[in-house]
């Protein structure tokens, strides 16, 4: 007996085939026209294990939302350091890294909050580290940007404006510096070419030129 995956299946009849995909937190979600219960329990049958692979590379990435009771939270050049709940008597969250661990000292637990200063810390840290980095690969390129800025996003983690304006993911921070520098790279090579062609990719090689096993290493992390 075969048992299936649980999903979500979404019907639109403007589609002519049968799509599926995984949400960020490892969902199997299957968008198609309207057909048959049959027709789906078929199609999970025949793609069992492509579901199966699929979903255990999500799972594996690092860097997904943080499980709080047994948790550690990646920083500086990629390193995982222990994440220690303390409990104290003040109102106020804080979160305090000490070198070799993460404290966070609380007196109402409330994951919610604690995702929050964890996210402020790297928004923090991104401020502080990686300007530098732009300005350095910047020169180094010979490139004029207008402005950077930094937030956390869910799906990339830069992007540059039709501008020149430079955004970049907060957690980037959790990344190796090897890493970071290939994104920053990424980024100011689209202010000379706005696309993802030839062209665009030999610049980032002219500078970068292992981008390709930078890139493999970044596809094991998860931009949120």
């Amino acid at each position: 007996m075969h048992i299936l995956p649980v999903y979500k299946h979404i019907v639109n009849n403007r589609l002519k085939h049968t799509y599926l995909s995984f949400d960020d937190e490892g969902n199997l979600i299957i968008k198609s026209p309207k057909v048959s219960q049959d027709y789906i329990e078929k199609l999970l049958l025949k793609k069992s294990s492509w579901i199966n692979r699929s979903k255990e590379k999500i799972m594996q990435k690092k860097g997904k939302a943080l499980d709080f009771s047994k948790e550690s939270i990646l920083y500086l050049y990629g390193k995982p350091y222990p994440l220690v709940l303390q409990t104290y008597t003040k109102k106020r969250t804080k979160l305090v890294f000490e070198e070799t661990q993460f404290t966070l000292y609380y007196s109402s637990y409330d994951e919610a909050v604690f995702q929050k200063h964890i996210d402020t810390f790297y928004k923090e840290k991104a401020k502080e580290c990686i300007p530098d980095l732009v300005n350095y690969w910047a020169s180094v390129m010979q490139l004029t940007y207008n402005k950077c800025s930094f937030r956390k996003t869910r799906r990339q983690w830069g992007s540059c404006s039709r501008n020149n304006n430079l955004s970049f993911n907060t957690m980037m921070m959790k990344l190796p510096q090897d890493i970071i520098e290939y994104i920053v790279v990424h980024e100011l090579a689209h202010i000379v070419h706005k696309h993802h062609q030839k062209s665009f990719w030999s610049l980032v090689e002219k500078h970068l030129p292992d981008y390709k096993q930078r890139i493999a290493v970044l596809k094991h992390y998860a931009t949120h």
